[in-house]
């Protein structure tokens, strides 16, 4: 079979012709303006940009209108696209239903410059001024009831009577009393503790003190304020640290300094060994230590005196009354024994006691 030489030539033209022209539509493409182009019924689904799209302006295309139905899901970005410019393209419109679930930009979009794309219609428009409100009430008033407060900020008060008891064999009544007002943070406290007699003079030894009180720690608040000791019939200045010490130890520090320049410190410390959710043991010890000698008030350097005491309690009406039973033992301690030996006092002294603690 013959072939015709004439025939071989028209369709290698035909073919050169075909690649011209291709070549041709890529390069215009490269250079297309989409600043005025309407994209909103458009379907790009088959769409395949992996092409160089890198000297592509979209800098003024307008995309307000409503896209809500364009597909995106088949979409090619795999191409070359940073040096795409998107700083003038308006997305204002209603885009709400594209579908972007196939779109692929695996490609290089480092370069591209967003800086003035307006995508304000995304989100419905501006929010309004009230959206949120400093305090979270989102514009809603609060109503007759005023603000509302946390606890920890509300101003409470309180009472708290640790011991109301007598003691048999000393014929006297002991008390140790605390009330406050204040907030979890700060707060002011009334303290005072001692005993009465019930015999001859009856004469009441108290040390009292009004201080500020506020946390330190998680387990240790401070004190400071003024106290008044009739016992010295002195006034003074009031530091201390009252927390709670590994194991549940309560335990409390306070130091006086009073006006003569004696300096005087109390330390104590308090366990609470619950038995069932009624009964409970409280074992307690006390120190106390002055920094120079009054034998006016038959005081001494060092550590004057200790006094302990068990308790056995039965706590009532949700553990805010709990009446008790216990032993208390009162010894003097150094320099403070042989002067209470030279007054005819007595050194050592324990005694039963029975009493009632409290708190509302």
């Amino acid at each position: 079979m013959k072939i015709s030489k004439k025939n071989l030539s028209f369709i290698g033209l035909s073919s050169l012709v075909l690649l011209t022209c291709s070549f041709a539509t890529a390069a215009e493409m490269s250079s297309m303006d989409h600043s005025g182009m309407d994209m909103s019924g458009m379907d790009h689904s088959g769409m395949d940009m992996s092409g160089d799209m890198s000297g592509m302006d979209h800098s003024g295309m307008d995309m307000s209108g409503d896209m809500s139905d364009m597909d995106h899901s088949g979409m090619d970005m795999s191409g070359d696209i940073s040096d795409m410019d998107h700083s003038g393209m308006d997305m204002s419109g209603d885009m709400s239903g594209m579908d972007h679930s196939g779109m692929d930009m695996s490609g290089d979009m480092s370069g591209m410059d967003h800086s003035g794309m307006d995508m304000s219609g995304m989100q419905g428009g501006q929010p309004p001024a009230d959206a949120r409100s400093p305090d979270y009430s989102n514009g809603v008033p609060y109503g007759q009831y005023g603000k509302p407060m946390m606890m920890g900020s509300m101003p409470l008060w309180g009472v708290s009577v640790d011991d109301l008891g007598y003691q048999f064999d000393e014929d006297q009544i002991n008390f140790e009393a605390t009330g406050w007002y204040g907030t979890d943070s700060n707060r002011i406290r009334l303290r005072t503790e001692g005993s009465a007699q019930t015999k001859d003079n009856k004469e009441i030894d108290s040390l009292s003190s009004l201080a500020y009180w506020k946390p330190l720690s998680i387990f240790w608040n401070g004190e400071a304020g003024v106290a008044y000791d009739t016992e010295n019939d002195n006034a003074a200045l009031m530091a201390g640290i009252v927390g709670t010490a590994p194991y549940f130890i309560e335990t409390d520090a306070r130091a006086y300094l009073y006006t003569d320049g004696q300096l005087r410190l109390d330390l104590g410390a308090e366990y609470e060994w619950r038995l069932d959710q009624h009964w409970v043991v409280i074992p307690e010890v006390g120190l106390t230590a002055f920094s120079k000698d009054d034998h006016d008030n038959g005081i001494t350097k060092g550590f004057n005196e200790m006094e302990t005491e068990v308790r056995l309690t039965y706590e009532t009406f949700s553990r805010q009354l709990a009446p008790y039973v216990g032993v208390s033992y009162e010894t003097a301690l150094g320099k403070a024994r042989g002067q209470r030996r030279q007054e005819n006092e007595s050194v050592d002294s324990s005694s039963l006691t029975a009493g009632v603690k409290f708190w509302f």
